[in-house]
């Protein structure tokens, strides 16, 4: 199939939802940090979002475990996104599962006004539950990657997130001394 011009800017138009999701240390905020970066380089206006609560590395800015990072806006709920977000080409929103369920339509209405929306999280929590919006974004995708860490006990690929610390909260915020990725077998085993 041959594209001309006119072609090509009505693809250029069109929204999409695309989902990285996987268990911690799995590189969905590296992967979405890429992506985003790449639509710079593109110059497409972007913008990309974080929940407040997320205040690991940055208050204002989105940073993978490998430290690469891109400012970002926090904001309190996913209606922000909508408000913040006119004239913007892209846009990017990382840690899905901490945002409410407003999200889902968030994301479509983006999408259905000709935005790319980039969303990276965690689809499972801690006790291998669906996590938050992310099974709805899931199945909205126009595209899901799932990407998987290495189990630290095995070497298979992990694709759950083991809490090391007793706290029966959904969401605490860590890193490698609160969580490690399981591959199924380990995390089965942790649990026995």
């Amino acid at each position: 199939m041959v594209y001309n011009e006119s072609k090509i800017a009505e693809r250029h138009t069109r929204g999409r939802i695309e989902v990285i999701c996987g268990s911690m240390f799995s590189g969905k905020t590296e992967e979405l940090i890429r992506r985003m970066k790449r639509a710079k380089i593109a110059r497409q206006a972007v913008e990309i979002f974080k929940p407040t609560v997320d205040v690991r590395y940055s208050n204002d800015e989105v940073v993978s475990h490998d430290k690469n990072s891109i400012i970002s806006t926090p904001v309190d709920n996913s209606s922000s996104i909508l408000l913040l977000s006119s004239n913007v080409e892209v846009v990017g929103i990382d840690e899905a599962q901490f945002f409410d369920e407003g999200l889902i339509d968030v994301c479509n209405q983006l999408a259905d006004n000709g935005v790319r929306v980039i969303v990276a999280g965690l689809d499972m929590d801690y006790k291998g539950k669906p996590f938050g919006p992310m099974p709805a974004l899931c199945a909205i995708a126009d595209d899901v990657t799932k990407v998987h860490a290495i189990c630290t006990r095995c070497g298979n690929l992990a694709n759950y997130s083991y809490r090391l610390v007793e706290n029966e909260k959904q969401v605490l915020l860590g890193e490698k001394t609160e969580y490690e990725p399981l591959c199924r077998a380990c995390y089965i085993e942790a649990h026995q």
